[in-house]
Parts: C-alpha cells; sequence; structure tokens
C-alpha cells in the first residue's frame, strides 16, 4: 500500500473493516447453528430442522426473537456498568479478530494492494493477547452490576478462573515466540513454511526443534477455559447459578454475551490454526499441483451434493433452497480453476479449514466432558495445566539452545 493516496487507503481500510464486520457476525450466527447441530447429531437428535432446509434460516429466527423479545431491567442496577458490560464484551471480541491474517495473497481494491488482514501489526499475538485478556471485566462487571447473587457468583468464578488460566495460556505459546523470534502473526505462519523429509510440515505442532504437543495441549484446555465454555464453564453454570454473569440480562444485551462467547470461539480457533497448525500453508509439498486442485474439488462435491439432496428435498422452499446454494458453490469451483485465483485461493482455503477443524474439537469438547467442580477448576489450573505450560517452556529453550 506504499505510494497509494490517503483517501484511498482510508476507504481501503474501510471497506475491510465492514466486509470483516459482516463476516464476523454471520460467522457468529452460524457457529451457533453448526454447534446445535453437532451436538444434536452426537447425541442422535436432527437439531435445528424446521426454519429452513436443515435449519439454515434458524440463525436469522433466532436474531429476530432477541430483537422482539422484551427488554427487561431489574431494580437496583448500576445501570452504566449494567448496559456497558455486554457492549464491551462483544466489542473486546470482534476486534481481536481484526488481526487475524487470512492469507497470504494481496487483493486489489480501487487500485491498491491490500493484504487479507485488517491491521497487520508487529506486536498482533501480543496485542490480540491483551484485549482478550480485558474480557474478564465484561463478565466481572456485569455479575457486580446486576445486583444479583447469581450473578455475583459468576462473575467472582469468572474473574478467578480468567487469571488462573491466562497465565498457563499465555506461557503456552512462549515456546512458539522462542523458536520463531517475533509476535508479527503473518511472520509466525511463514516461519513454519517447509517440510521435513520432504512430506512433513514444520508446523509448530511437528517443528522438527521440539513439538508442541504440550504447548498445544496447553493452550487449548486454557483458552476452552478462558472463553467459559464447558467444562470450564463455573461462570454461568445453569445447575447452580442459573445462569451466571447474565441471569439478569434479557433480549440484545444476553445476545450481545452470546456473540462475544462465540466471536472468542473463533479468535481461539484462528489462533490455534495460526500458532500451531501452520496457519494458511498447505499440508501438501508444493511440487504436488494436484494438491492445488484441492479446493476445487472440495466445493464441487458439495454443490453436487446439495443438489442432489435438494432434488429429493420434503418441500419446494428447501429444493430451491438447497439448488441455489449447489449451484453457486459449483460456480466457485469453477472459478476456483481460473490462472491467478486457483492459487490465491490456497491460503484461505486451508486456514479457514483448519479454523473448522478446530471448532468442530471445540464443540465436541463441550457435548463430551462433564462440568469440574469448582474446586477442580482451580486445583486443574494450578497444579497441572501451569507446570506442565512452564515445562514447555524450560524444553523448549534448552532445545532452542542446543541448536545453536
Amino acid at each position: 500500500m506504499n505510494g497509494a493516496p490517503a483517501q484511498s487507503i482510508l476507504l481501503v481500510s474501510v471497506i475491510k473493516v465492514v466486509v470483516l464486520l459482516f463476516l464476523v457476525l454471520t460467522a457468529v450466527a452460524y457457529l451457533v447453528w453448526f454447534e446445535r447441530k453437532v451436538a444434536a447429531h452426537i447425541q442422535g437428535r436432527w437439531g435445528p430442522y424446521r426454519v429452513g432446509p436443515h435449519g439454515l434460516l434458524q440463525p436469522l429466527a433466532d436474531g429476530i426473537k432477541f430483537l422482539l423479545k422484551e427488554d427487561a431491567t431489574p431494580a437496583g442496577v448500576d445501570r452504566f456498568l449494567y448496559f456497558g458490560a455486554p457492549l464491551l464484551t462483544m466489542t473486546l471480541a470482534i476486534s481481536a479478530i481484526a488481526m487475524i491474517p487470512f492469507g497470504p495473497a494481496y487483493i486489489h481494491i480501487f487500485g491498491v494492494a491490500t493484504p487479507l488482514v485488517v491491521a497487520n501489526i508487529n506486536v498482533g499475538l501480543l496485542a490480540i493477547f491483551a484485549i482478550t485478556s480485558v474480557g474478564v471485566y465484561g463478565v466481572a462487571l456485569a455479575g457486580w452490576s446486576s445486583n444479583s447473587k447469581y450473578s455475583l457468583l459468576g462473575g467472582l468464578r469468572s474473574s478467578a478462573q480468567m487469571i488462573s488460566y491466562e497465565l498457563s495460556l499465555t506461557l503456552s505459546v512462549v515456546g512458539i515466540l522462542l523458536l520463531a523470534g517475533t509476535f508479527n502473526l503473518s511472520d509466525l505462519i511463514m516461519r513454519q513454511d517447509g517440510y521435513t523429509w520432504g512430506f512433513l510440515p514444520k508446523w509448530n505442532l511437528l517443528n522438527p526443534t521440539l513439538p508442541q504437543v504440550l504447548g498445544f495441549f496447553c493452550y487449548f484446555i486454557a483458552a476452552v477455559a478462558e472463553t467459559n465454555r464447558a467444562p470450564f464453564d463455573l461462570a454461568e453454570a445453569e445447575s447452580e447459578l442459573v445462569a451466571g454473569y447474565h441471569t439478569e440480562y434479557s433480549s440484545f444485551k444476553f445476545a450481545m454475551f452470546f456473540l462475544g462467547e462465540y466471536a472468542s470461539m473463533i479468535t481461539v480457533a484462528c489462533l490455534a490454526s495460526i500458532l500451531f497448525l501452520g496457519g494458511w500453508l498447505s499440508p501438501f509439498p508444493t511440487g504436488l499441483e494436484w494438491s492445488h486442485y484441492i479446493p476445487t474439488g472440495v466445493l464441487a462435491i458439495a454443490g453436487v451434493a446439495l443438489i442432489l439432496h435438494g432434488i429429493r428435498h420434503i418441500n419446494s422452499f428447501g429444493e430451491i433452497v438447497m439448488l441455489v446454494l449447489g449451484l453457486v458453490l459449483l460456480a466457485l469451483s469453477f472459478l476456483c480453476t481460473r490462472p491467478g485465483v486457483i492459487d490465491d485461493v490456497q491460503g484461505p482455503f486451508w486456514f479457514l479449514a483448519k479454523v473448522l477443524l478446530v471448532l468442530f474439537v471445540y464443540v465436541w469438547v463441550r457435548w463430551t466432558l462433564p462440568r469440574f467442580r469448582y474446586d477442580q477448576l482451580m486445583r486443574f489450573g494450578w497444579k497441572v495445566l501451569f507446570p506442565v505450560a512452564l515445562l514447555n517452556v524450560v524444553l523448549t529453550s534448552l532445545a532452542v539452545v542446543l541448536r545453536k
């Protein structure tokens, strides 16, 4: 973007922010649908099915419901903090995604070459951790300002939980920083380029100096706890605290907490892909030309499957929606075969594929493991996770020194 007019740079930045907001809010809405579907199939149920074909319009129905529900405000609340807490939670969760690079390719907007990231800063990882760590204030303030014992206990639990697991989360990535020597997220990905023995990717999870298996284990567990997800959902604990810190929230204020939680899940999955799984790098060596057609094949297979399913759908509306979606995917599949496009689509495709894999495991864990007791939660964080994360830092430091 060097040498471009200031007005063009500003316009491109505004466009990227608007597009990112639209994509993130849409992704959050359908991540809820994805979780309900995965949970239903794990338990032998259908999940959302009535609103649109396979419940595809369920997120829209849920959004309308939140907007139209009564917005009740209990007596005795601290109104400034009560209304500000959900806004703070949602804003911080979405802001962190602005520093996530979705691919290496530059796209041209109004003649300005711009990367697939809103803010490519040299301390991107540090900035994301700083933003996400402040998220505890939204939960704590919501619990304190609601003038409810259930909410207060949920807020206090969340504060203790986040502080405890924040240390393990930070230590889990120190080994990667020792190996890469940079905080820039794009540089962290490029340091993982290459293959061991010609076929094994040099992702940090499989790093030849020291595989960061312990680091990934600590990162994922601490990230689940940081986002207050089961089995670490002590801040909500429906069986004990009704709904915890957001018991007294309704309508769109409750929806903002919901959006913040799922946006944080996306951030965690993106960072897991960047830090441990090579980001946008393909798992296949560059010499394998057929691997370039994997995005095309995936889109084509999905498009044909939707069309065949649409033909056999139980109602005409579902048939139309499935056929249209199938044709769109087939058109995108054809577009991905065009010169120039086939190379540019590789990075975003592999990045999003890894993010979806991490999100699937995220959902799988929630619907598989029972909730910890509070004492078990704190004991596991301080006596198991923290020492393991510290051990990974020590082992990685020794490996780096011996390599030199």
